[in-house]
């Protein structure tokens, strides 16, 4: 039997690398969020040492603000997108 061109095989260039790329052109913003979440949460537990605040908290404090990161750059990809999308003049081609 002669080997199928099934979409499921693994030979395919389809790793998490070659993924995490191709969804980073598509949509830059997301990993910028991601990037911003972990840079708010490795500082919120540097500061965690220096600070007289309980420790809920100073959790809480870091939760929201990485929320808030990820949202606001959610947000500024879709504006991007729907300014590409809406106002720039569609490329042709």
């Amino acid at each position: 039997m002669p080997p199928s061109n099934n979409s499921w095989s693994s030979s395919q260039d389809d790793n998490e690398g070659s993924k995490l790329l191709r969804k980073s052109k598509e949509s830059p913003f997301i990993p910028i969020g991601i990037a911003g979440c972990l840079a708010i949460v490795v500082l919120g537990l540097q500061r965690l040492r220096k600070t007289e605040q309980k420790l809920s908290v100073h959790l809480i404090h870091m939760r929201v603000a990485a929320q808030g990161f990820v949202v606001g750059a959610i947000t500024l990809g879709v504006v991007y997108s729907m300014f590409n999308d809406y106002l720039r003049k569609p490329r042709q081609g």
